[in-house]
């Protein structure tokens, strides 16, 4: 059973930084794209930022343009984790951040077959 677990959320003033994990188990973890998503209260699941599963020239990496700049996905196959690196960050940056497994580094939710259930990012001062 693939099982996705979120980790390093919390509370942050604004301009502050965070850097999410996610581990992964139950199939291998290198053959697929992985994701980033968030929701508020209210409003629909976003998409953040994706990766690609990779290839000889390296990986491709996918973000909304709310974050481009400010925000970085990356992977460590030998861990079976993926991150997302927060600077900068800015109150509306506030919500539940989901990472998602899938075959392909889509901004659909369709494009993602496993969910974490998420973490808390607030940022507040």
């Amino acid at each position: 059973q693939v099982q996705l677990v979120e980790s390093g959320g919390g509370l942050v003033q604004p301009g502050g930084s965070l850097r999410l994990s996610c581990v992964a188990s139950g199939r291998t973890f290198e053959n697929y794209a992985m994701g980033w998503f968030r929701q508020t209260p209210g409003k629909e699941r976003e998409f953040v930022a994706a990766i690609d599963a990779g290839s000889w020239s390296g990986y491709h990496t996918y973000y909304a343009e709310s974050v481009k700049g400010r925000f970085t996905i990356a992977r460590e196959n030998a861990k079976s984790t993926v991150f997302l690196q927060m600077n900068s960050l800015k109150p509306e940056d506030t919500a539940v951040y989901y990472c998602a497994s899938g075959d392909l580094p889509g901004r659909e939710h369709a494009s993602y077959d496993f969910w974490g259930p998420g973490a808390l990012v607030n940022v507040s001062s």
